[in-house]
């Protein structure tokens, strides 16, 4: 990207540098020199911006003024960037509500490519439960709805195929956040008729790759990674620790375009869904899709760089 504020720049620094930045960092992908990075569905061949917004715990705001007005200026600036995937789930308290009420004021609904998720057990009970997230997100029609953490999963499927075929859904899925769920998500994609699996894959949790990755391209399964940062411990794990210089040649900015980068070198990745409600985050995060993408050279050193701190 042509906005490079250093390669020795950290995430807090970064967010030290104002409006300016953040006004840089959120130009149109062809001012900046270069694309915004884009991954197509396999199944239909839509585009996603490969970059999305999680809101699990950071949107769980109903009824907390400023921090609903933090969240609405997080969500203004991820449209603005280009962000269009926005995931949440009936798990996180408020945030479907909180998403579909700030889309509605901003007047974005129709930019944005909602997903969210049934978790619950029984036919009757996820019917009831997806159709409460679609008034709370206020859709009449889904993006993609998703089996979470793999509760019930045959039963709600079952169900996702039928509201597919009639229109209420345009996309089903399933998602884990551990690694010793990965057998069985694999084992569900390779049926092939699932869309999106969504996992948790980071420079510090790494094992989706190569065995699920390679049976989500093998089924053409789009994949959503969810725990980029490890819940932030990989922010922990930097704390205080500049960039390596040589991560200038990949146009990173920020540890959090570092980290993100490195997935986003996995083709195999459809879109990464870091959760923010800071709205100079989110902007930080979109970067990452702009610019060089690392390869595969790269990603080793990248990889070995932050096994040795």
């Amino acid at each position: 990207m042509a906005v490079v504020i250093g390669a020795n720049c950290t995430r807090r620094t970064f967010l030290k540098t104002g409006t300016a930045a953040l006004g840089a960092m959120l130009m149109p992908a062809e001012s900046r020199g270069g694309g915004t990075l884009e991954r197509r569905i396999p199944k239909t061949g839509e585009a996603l911006p490969a970059v999305g917004l999680g809101t699990w715990q950071v949107f769980d705001v109903a009824g907390h003024a400023a921090e609903m007005a933090q969240a609405k200026d997080t969500l203004k600036v991820f449209v603005e960037g280009g962000g269009r995937v926005v995931d949440s789930s009936p798990m996180y308290g408020s945030s479907e509500s909180v998403t579909g009420q700030l889309a509605a004021e901003l007047g974005v609904p129709g930019k944005l490519f909602v997903a969210t998720k049934v978790w619950t057990s029984g036919r009757q009970a996820g019917i009831r439960q997806m159709e409460d997230s679609m008034k709370n997100l206020r859709v009449e029609r889904l993006d993609l709805m998703q089996v979470h953490n793999l509760v019930d999963a045959d039963t709600h499927l079952a169900t996702l195929r039928d509201w597919k075929a009639s229109g209420r859904i345009r996309y089903a899925g399933i998602t884990h956040y551990h690694a010793g769920a990965h057998a069985d998500l694999e084992k569900l994609i390779r049926r092939g008729d699932i869309d999106f699996v969504q996992v948790n894959y980071s420079l510090a949790e790494p094992e989706a790759a190569p065995r699920l990755l390679r049976a989500a391209t093998d089924s053409g399964t789009a994949v959503i990674v969810n725990r980029p940062f490890a819940e932030g411990a990989m922010f922990g794990r930097v704390k205080g620790k500049a960039l390596p210089d040589w991560a200038g040649d990949i146009g990173c900015a920020s540890w959090a375009q570092f980290f993100l980068k490195w997935i986003l070198a996995e083709p195999a990745v459809t879109c990464v869904i870091p959760g923010t409600r800071n709205p100079r985050h989110v902007a930080d995060n979109l970067g990452a899709a702009a610019g060089p993408i690392p390869e595969e050279a790269m990603r080793r050193k990248m990889s070995g760089y932050f096994a040795s701190l």
